[in-house]
């Protein structure tokens, strides 16, 4: 087990480039929340409408936004944005015992055909397939499954029980069935991509499907073939987004949302939760298709109002 981890202000202070307010001395060794905190943590403040929280908070510190007014009880690290800040500082409190580069596990099962960086981390019971390239600093955590035709970029994360380069759903319908569309093309994933766990990925039908640098997937996400999806985008649990559409940089979805097949959608594009994308979206902005729950009655009086509208 690993040492726990400790830090004077001062050294935070200087780490995260923060301005700090009170004893630069003081030691901290862990994260908290406001709630849960102890007079060895430091908390954060990222959000002004909490702010009377603090007043209750056993924290030995809080970051909080440079503007903050100070409460001369407490110690602060002021900077420009306490979530980032926040963000960086639990990069330091992590445990050291938790993945050590280079590492293949034993019963971790890769292809001849696969190439393989030796600097990468293959966890307990991962499958790696014909075809594939890992570069790299890639981390796969356990049970994940690389089907074939897959290629990772340096410093990406795949969590666990993740199945990559799997077939896409491709069938042609025949009046006895359906025949199989064989599926032709490749999964490209970037640099520094992190996918959550238990997401898929296929393959492409003849095109290749690309998730490009510095995308971050949630948990359960589904992403289907020929699909491209643009840098630095950020899509939370439980989405979905059909056959070859192509999105743009900066794209963010929240949880529970879709995107319907063949679409394009332009860079710096919001999506609320649970909301459906059918058509183009060609102006950045923000887009959310939800209603608030209510009783069944209420909910079909509101739907034929909106159908009128409408008209």
């Amino acid at each position: 087990m690993s040492k726990q981890k400790s830090f004077t202000l001062k050294e935070l202070a200087k780490v995260t480039d923060s301005i700090l307010v009170g004893d630069e001395n003081c030691i901290v060794d862990n994260l908290s929340t406001i709630e849960n905190s102890s007079e060895s943590s430091i908390t954060f403040l990222s959000n002004k409408k909490y702010a009377s929280s603090i007043e209750s908070s056993k924290a030995a510190a809080v970051i909080v936004h440079k503007d903050f007014e100070n409460n001369n009880s407490f110690n602060y690290l002021k900077t420009d944005d306490p979530y980032l800040t926040y963000a960086k500082i639990s990069n330091l409190f992590e445990r050291d015992d938790e993945i050590k580069i280079p590492f293949i596990h034993e019963s971790a099962v890769i292809s001849d055909k696969a190439t393989v960086h030796n600097d990468v981390y293959i966890g307990p019971n991962v499958c790696i397939g014909p075809n594939c390239t890992i570069e790299q600093n890639v981390i796969i955590h356990s049970n994940c499954s690389l089907v074939k035709d897959v290629s990772i970029d340096s410093g990406t994360i795949i969590q666990n029980g993740t199945v990559l380069g799997s077939d896409g759903f491709g069938f042609a319908p025949t009046k006895d069935g359906y025949v199989k569309i064989k599926q032709l093309g490749k999964l490209k994933i970037g640099k520094n991509v992190e996918i959550g766990a238990n997401c898929t990925i296929d393959r492409g039908a003849i095109d290749d499907t690309e998730i490009h640098d510095g995308v971050i997937l949630d948990n359960l996400v589904h992403i289907a073939h020929n699909v491209i999806l643009g840098q630095n985008s950020a899509i939370a649990a439980s989405c979905a987004i059909a056959g070859s559409t192509k999105i743009g940089k900066n794209f963010q979805m929240g949880g529970l949302s879709g995107v319907l097949g063949h679409l394009d959608v332009c860079d710096n594009v919001t999506v609320g939760a649970h909301t459906l994308i059918t058509k183009n979206i060609t102006k950045p902005g923000n887009y959310i298709g939800i209603m608030p729950a209510q009783e069944h009655n209420d909910w079909a009086k509101s739907s034929v109002f909106i159908k009128k509208l409408s008209k």
